[in-house]
């Protein structure tokens, strides 16, 4: 399915070049073998089992499956959130599977951006203080240029005029606006957003939509996962999931 042009335009990627790999289909994201269980008493539940996935730079992957069937849990492995009960997850060349929680953190904050459901900004900061906390945090940019830079990035996403305001001050659709603004703080080649139009409707759900477009336009590598099919075909490649499993991989037309 060809997805809708859009005349919004992320910041071209600055912190590496990807375009070899795009040109060579070189995987960006690897997994090997992949399963997680979780287990609580006596009682196991296996969220994925052996999973094989690759991603190359600059794919647009609609990663779609009923609640349950593992989705959230393959992202969480993505960005190293959480780690693999067995197998493999590379991403760049970086074997974030075997990181301690410390090193992920830090791997995370200057390799990937993450779009949560609930937005996850802090209540208590205004939009233009919540996306430079990642830079804050990772220590990217100079401390006088990280403010600018946050407005600016709000400012790509509509909201130039909302920038001192904070989350309770704007609607749902604007915060998740925001948070897609703090997800590229550091320049993240891999965008990651999980189920992010769930509750939007359906007019910010599409302007949204077209973000992700744009973005992929700029050079990123974006995986979406959803419970909703049509919004997954809007990607250049679907891949489906049912009980841990991948059941379908399918490219279809951009």
């Amino acid at each position: 399915m060809r997805r809708n042009s859009t005349s919004w335009s992320a910041p071209p990627l600055q912190a590496r070049d990807l375009a070899t790999k795009a040109v060579e289909g070189a995987a960006l994201i690897s997994l090997s073998a992949v399963s997680k269980t979780y287990t609580t008493g006596s009682v196991s539940f296996t969220a994925l089992d052996r999973v094989d996935l690759s991603v190359r730079a600059g794919e647009y992957v609609g990663v779609v499956g009923p609640s349950g069937s593992g989705k959230s849990t393959l992202l969480n492995l993505v960005t190293a959130i959480d780690r693999p009960t067995a197998g493999r997850v590379e991403v760049d060349g970086v074997l974030i599977s075997i990181l301690s929680a410390d090193d992920a953190a830090r791997w995370r904050g200057r390799n990937v951006g993450v779009v949560f459901q609930f937005f996850q900004l802090l209540p208590t900061l205004s939009l233009a203080d919540n996306v430079a906390l990642p830079m804050d945090l990772c220590g990217v940019h100079g401390r006088d240029e990280r403010a600018e830079i946050a407005r600016d990035l709000l400012a790509r996403v509509g909201l130039a005029g909302h920038v001192d305001k904070l989350p309770s001050q704007v609607s749902g659709g604007q915060q998740q606006r925001a948070a897609i603004a703090r997800a590229l703080a550091n320049d993240p080649p891999v965008l990651v957003a999980d189920e992010p139009t769930g509750n939007l409707d359906s007019a910010s759900a599409a302007s949204m939509l077209a973000l992700f477009d744009g973005l992929v336009e700029s050079g990123r590598t974006v995986l979406l996962a959803t419970h909703d099919a049509t919004l997954a075909e809007r990607s250049g490649r679907t891949v489906r999931l049912r009980d841990g499993t991948v059941t379908e991989d399918a490219t279809g037309a951009r």
